[in-house]
């Protein structure tokens, strides 16, 4: 597989891999991981080329993973493959008066954690937009950028609507992260057109539906709320629900394991590899469940999977039948507020 395949420029001085690894699962709620055993896996999908982490203040002890990861690799392997990785954090504050001693503070204690002298990118969240405090963050974030703590800022989960006013104010910002999949094609509404305009980049998560679209459920009788034993799959379920149901999501899953089959792939590889091809896209966030599952030697057939007419042809015959999740649900990041 050639190496532009992998990856993507996000910015001059920043390439990612095209798929990154999400740490959401070890904040809780994904099962019990054993912190050595998981540094160790973390080296294992390094070294498989998938050199991309993304990480938040408030996902449990996984800034401090990448910290003890990263310092590690520096004494094993050397600075020069140190340089290899890519850590990508949240700012997720409390709603309420942003100043520059609070903004700073908590930048700090993330670069203290994850033993770097600047961080990669910033992805700033914001959970009540009635508080407009989240443009003075922006401002402190951007000067800590230019001062150098931070190497670019992007967003999670903010709606064109927030983003269009923060690009007129003159933010530069870099990405924004946000819910994507076959089943929640949102962003392709108005999101992905703003961004497109405004050079904004889109990192994906929930692309999967936290393991739903796999041949594990394929044929499988709708789940009962008890047998949902993750905090991703109880999440995704409501998606599939309000999208159209289990029926029509068995439908979804038929059709995408004829896909997988005709190409030898996974059901997991086609439904990645269509959101990498959306416009904008610039990489898909997969769960890493560090020492509990791994999926590397899956995730890496991805790169070499090419999606035809015919497959987008036979999942549009689906997705098309389903609710309008835009209509119901809203913007981008709207189910958070």
């Amino acid at each position: 597989m050639s190496q532009s395949q992998k990856t993507f420029q996000l910015a001059p001085d920043l390439r990612i891999c095209r798929i990154l690894n999400g740490m959401w699962q070890v904040a809780g709620g994904h099962g019990h991981i054993n912190t050595e055993s998981a540094i160790q896996e973390m080296f294992s999908y390094h070294d498989s080329g998938l050199t991309t982490w993304d990480m938040a203040d408030i996902y449990g002890p996984a800034e401090e993973y990448i910290g003890q990861f990263r310092r590690r690799l520096s004494k094993q392997k050397g600075e020069t493959e140190l340089a290899l990785v890519q850590a990508l954090t949240k700012f997720v504050p409390n709603p309420g008066p942003m100043t520059r001693s609070i903004v700073e503070y908590y930048i700090d204690k993330s670069i203290h954690k994850m033993n770097v002298k600047t961080i990669d990118v910033v992805q700033f969240h914001w959970w009540d937009y009635n508080d407009t405090s989240y443009l003075d963050a922006l401002h402190h974030l951007s000067k800590l950028r230019d001062e150098g703590k931070i190497r670019h800022v992007g967003l999670t989960n903010f709606d064109t609507e927030r983003i269009k006013i923060m690009v007129e104010q003159g933010f530069k910002l870099i990405s924004n992260q946000v819910q994507y999949s076959m089943v929640d094609q949102r962003p392709a509404i108005k999101m992905t057109p703003f961004c497109e305009k405004n050079d904004i980049k889109l990192l994906s998560y929930g692309t999967l539906l936290g393991g739903f679209l796999a041949e594990k459920y394929l044929g499988r009788e709708e789940p009962t709320r008890a047998q949902l034993d993750t905090l991703s799959l109880q999440k995704y379920k409501n998606m599939i629900d309000a999208w159209g149901g289990w029926n029509l999501f068995q439908e979804l899953l038929v059709v995408l394991d004829t896909i997988a089959k005709k190409h030898s792939v996974s059901i997991a590889n086609v439904a990645t590899r269509y959101i990498l091809d959306k416009p904008a896209v610039a990489g898909v966030i997969i769960g890493v469940r560090l020492s509990i599952a791994e999926h590397k030697s899956d995730n890496a057939r991805v790169f070499s999977l090419q999606l035809d007419k015919e497959d987008q042809e036979k999942i549009k015959s689906i997705t098309s039948r389903s609710e309008n999740l835009f209509e119901r649900i809203g913007d981008c990041g709207d189910e958070y507020r």
